[in-house]
């Protein structure tokens, strides 16, 4: 029982740092410029972003894309840019990312 209980412990830890890992790649990303975890800023907040994705299998390539590419019209007129200095795996961990938010 108590091999259990360190077990989920680990797994739980694990599960957070990954989250918070995330956080700080958004952060060392300008993410956070127009973006936060629960209200608009420039851009729509990652809880939305969650919220509007959830039932989209492909959301993570999707958000990927939208990171590295930009794009209008998601959320309004007021455009996303490029960010082509985040390369495609630390887009695709954002995009995860974000799709966890809640």
């Amino acid at each position: 029982m108590k091999a259990l209980a360190v077990s989920v412990f680990a797994t739980l830890s694990l599960a957070s740092g990954a989250a918070f890992a995330s956080a700080d790649l958004a952060k060392s990303k300008n993410c956070m410029a127009c973006h936060a975890t629960d209200k608009k800023l420039v851009g729509p907040s990652y809880k939305d972003v969650a919220a509007k994705y959830a039932s989209d299998k492909d959301a993570a390539a999707k958000l990927a894309k939208k990171i590295r590419e930009g794009g209008t019209g998601a959320w309004g007129q007021v455009p996303m840019p490029a960010n082509p200095q985040v390369n495609e795996a630390d887009a695709l961990t954002l995009a995860k990312w974000v799709l966890t938010v809640k």
